[in-house]
């Protein structure tokens, strides 16, 4: 295998791995996960750089491909420890950011292909610094509401919806715990067991690519417009920050209960301390379209190597 490079964000404290080296054939990028999905040549990169010892559990990136039309800057398939997901928030901030900080693209409008869509990101910029990114997702919806579900914590009532990918949204307080760190792995035991309980509901009406339930939002009433999180996703992986396509979930389900009125902007806050704001812009056809802000921060640049010899390969992961 050749040596990869990278460049790492944070947003909001959850990990983005950007690579832009990796080909991967597809008309779209809704193919290229699939393609992705299925080539062991693309998965090894993958798997080399979310595993241990140069990745972790909680790792997450993505490679950067082209767009599926002129009308897009680029596009993006993402992955994390367990393969390839349709949506990603924080990735798409950290990207935005990216793009400008290194002049892909200059300040303003980046247009990013994600596997469930086109999102729109406005880069706010300071100067020469980029402050922070608001991107529109695709449309947000509510699938099923108060499906009942019995977990080891007891009976519960989720909420599915869609913000890019599907997430089952659980009040924390109903499993007997709170979005604080010192029920860390309570929530991530929990928010796994629930994930896959549901993941056969969560079928997509129109994109079979797109069904399954990708994760499971725990969350803490603070106050009108005002929200604490926990978005449990794949298997067992836990999001440091609100989560962007979690957020985006939220805000269908606060829209549709009228508990978010015209242009009120949601505070919806990490396990870790950190903040996006959302909000709704427009009721569309399918749904709603939805605004996520927050920031991201360049972390470092690495070159990964895998020595043939090594034992270990592409490497390992414990939870």
């Amino acid at each position: 295998m050749d040596d990869v490079s990278v460049v790492d964000y944070h947003t909001a404290g959850e990990p983005f791995r950007i690579v832009t080296s990796v080909d991967i054939p597809g008309a779209t990028v809704a193919d290229r996960r699939v393609v992705a999905q299925t080539s062991p040549a693309v998965d090894r990169v993958r798997q080399l750089l979310v595993n241990e010892p140069r990745g972790h559990a909680d790792m997450y990136g993505g490679f950067v491909v082209p767009g599926d039309d002129s009308g897009a800057d680029f596009g993006v398939v993402f992955w994390h420890k367990d393969g390839y997901s349709t949506a990603c928030g924080h990735g798409t901030i950290a990207l935005a950011t990216w793009a400008v900080e290194t002049g892909l693209v200059g300040p303003g409008e980046v247009v990013i292909d994600v596997p469930s869509g086109r999102v729109v990101a406005q880069v706010n910029c300071v100067g020469d610094a980029v402050e922070s990114v608001a991107f529109r997702n695709v449309p947000s919806y509510v699938l099923s509401r108060q499906v009942p579900l019995s977990t080891s914590r007891g009976e519960v009532l989720a909420d599915i919806s869609f913000g890019g990918a599907f997430y089952a949204s659980v009040a924390a307080s109903s499993v007997g715990l709170s979005v604080v760190p010192e029920c860390y792995a309570e929530l991530v035991a929990i928010g796994r067991e629930i994930k896959w309980a549901l993941d056969p509901l969560a079928i997509h009406p129109t994109d079979p690519r797109l069904s399954g339930l990708y994760g499971t939002i725990l969350y803490d009433d603070l106050g009108r417009a005002h929200q604490r999180n926990l978005a449990v996703f794949a298997d067992g992986e836990a999001d440091r920050s609100p989560c962007g396509s979690g957020t985006s979930a939220r805000l269908a389900l606060l829209h549709a209960d009228g508990l978010l009125g015209p242009d009120e902007v949601l505070r919806h806050d990490s396990i870790v301390g950190t903040t996006f704001l959302g909000r709704v812009v427009a009721d569309v056809a399918g749904g709603v379209i939805t605004e996520v802000t927050g920031s991201a921060y360049r972390t470092g640049t690495a070159t990964f190597t895998l020595d043939e010899r090594d034992p270990l390969g592409t490497g390992f992961t414990l939870r």
